[in-house]
């Protein structure tokens, strides 16, 4: 996501030939023209800070993700079942409780690292006309509508990739599921194995040791 994030500045700043350039003043000021474009670099990261923030999410969300996923197999085999949705509905608080915890942390830290580490980059490669238009396209209602739309729009396509692929690859995911079991000596649970990558993350199916 911060790759993400430096990326996409410089696609909006290749996209920004017709956004209002600015004319140079004939003999600039060194340490003005220094404080201006620093000025600029902070406005772009506060721009830039829901994102930065959802990097930080994804960072704290993804062991918690492998781990629903890793262990998905295990509850029907050490659960009893008559126990099975509480332990599950347990493992749930937990999970929530981790990301309650930890996400305020690492996104207050991505947010005080970010002028330190993606400043000194935006104020190396841009030139404080370019970081106007930037912050131009930024601020444009148009790209923010682009940007809350996103998430609809990758809704929209993973459900129908998902509906698409599921038939093709739930039988790879039980093939590869069994081999690995069988190269660890363990017998395959057929009723462990997850329906498709993303029953692999559901809330309702985290095991328990």
């Amino acid at each position: 996501m911060l790759k993400k994030t430096v990326l996409t500045l410089s696609v909006l700043l290749a996209t920004a030939g017709g956004v209002g350039a600015q004319t140079s003043p004939a003999v600039p000021n060194p340490a003005q023209s220094g404080s201006a474009k620093k000025e600029l670099v902070a406005r772009v990261l506060k721009l830039q800070q829901p994102g930065i923030e959802g990097m930080a999410r994804g960072l704290v969300e993804q062991p918690a993700a492998d781990l629903l996923g890793s262990v998905a197999g295990a509850l029907p085999a050490r659960v009893a079942r008559d126990r099975q949705d509480a332990v599950a509905k347990e493992i749930q608080a937990d999970v929530q409780k981790y990301l309650d915890e930890s996400t305020p942390i690492v996104q207050e830290r991505a947010v005080r690292l970010a002028p330190s580490t993606i400043g000194p980059v935006l104020e190396e490669k841009f030139t404080e006309d370019e970081l106007k238009q930037v912050i131009a396209i930024i601020e444009s209602p148009v790209y923010s509508k682009f940007q809350r739309l996103g998430d609809e729009m990758q809704k929209a396509l993973l459900e129908k990739l998902l509906a698409e692929t599921r038939g093709t690859v739930e039988p790879k995911v039980r093939a590869l599921q069994q081999t690995v079991a069988k190269r660890l000596g363990v017998t395959p649970q057929a009723q462990g194995v997850p329906a498709s990558p993303a029953a692999a993350r559901a809330p309702a199916k985290p095991a328990s040791r």
